[in-house]
């Protein structure tokens, strides 16, 4: 478990990750250390994919014990990400890959907020007033279905091809999606590999949120939910708790938020998110 007590914010995390049942080596890395709180999925067979999930979260490591991180900083490390996998994949026989989301805390306009961001499948979510809310959105096929109303998302987890993305650290066209967003007191976050939300429910998510406990606690039971109902996939878990110095804890303050999707490369330009895109639960 890692505290933050700042003169803007304090913030506790807890983390746990385990190989699964199914595979034979954990290719998933993370990093809980504010003000970073990430998670990447590798690809590419023990070869490559627990090197090219590693190479993404060293990039972020310089981030840790810092309260003044800029946007575009994080920008940067998310280029250096990808070039490190780039590399990795170059020295491989199968190639690698790496999913990578979670979320930063920077710093704009003198106050600090969420930078969230994402690449591929893994997950932010955020639980507000009782209410479930994923941050993020998959850049999967299985996604892009239930865009094209060709699939619900309660059968997202059964669906054959549930584990083919369309953007990945070290893919070409594989830009990551940037949120910015308040923080709020109160609000506990969830950052998980799809080894997580591929085998427990929204509403299963939502409830071993709800059930209170440490951020460290919360994490390992919702690993063990993932590992009841099968473990297919190596499982992490984030839970981050805001415990003071965010904003009022109002809804129609915390949800919209911003985005951009642009290029790894530099400047994060920020736009409004399409409303029809939002993923919540009530």
């Amino acid at each position: 478990m890692t505290t933050r007590p700042d003169a803007h914010l304090e913030v506790i995390s807890g983390a746990l990750t385990d190989p699964g049942l199914r595979r034979p080596a954990n290719e998933d890395s993370f990093l809980a250390s504010f003000p970073v709180y990430l998670v990447a999925d590798g690809m590419g067979g023990h070869e490559a994919g627990d090197r090219a999930s590693a190479a993404v979260i060293d990039a972020f490591r310089g981030f840790v014990g810092r309260s003044d991180v800029a946007p575009e900083e994080v920008a940067q490390a998310v280029y250096a990400a990808h070039s490190a996998v780039v590399e990795i994949a170059a020295g491989t026989t199968r190639g690698a890959g790496s999913t990578l989301t979670g979320l930063v805390a920077v710093e704009q306009d003198g106050e600090q907020r969420w930078l969230v961001l994402n690449v591929g499948d893994s997950r932010v979510y955020r639980l507000l007033s009782e209410r479930l809310e994923q941050l993020t959105i998959d850049h999967s096929v299985a996604q892009e279905l239930v865009d094209a109303g060709r699939l619900t998302r309660e059968q997202m987890s059964q669906y054959e091809g549930r584990n083919v993305i369309t953007r990945a650290m070290g893919g070409e066209r594989s830009p990551a999606d940037y949120w910015l967003l308040p923080v709020v007191t109160g609000e506990r976050l969830l950052i998980c590999s799809d080894g997580l939300s591929g085998e427990v429910s929204d509403e299963g998510i939502r409830a071993g949120l709800l059930v209170g406990g440490s951020p460290t606690h919360t994490a390992g039971s919702l690993v063990a939910q993932a590992l009841a109902h099968g473990g297919r996939d190596n499982v992490t878990a984030i839970v981050v708790d805001v415990v003071g110095g965010g904003i009022h804890p109002r809804l129609e303050d915390t949800t919209g938020g911003l985005m951009t999707s642009g290029s790894a490369t530099g400047t994060i330009e920020v736009a409004t998110i399409p409303s029809s895109r939002r993923r919540s639960r009530d």
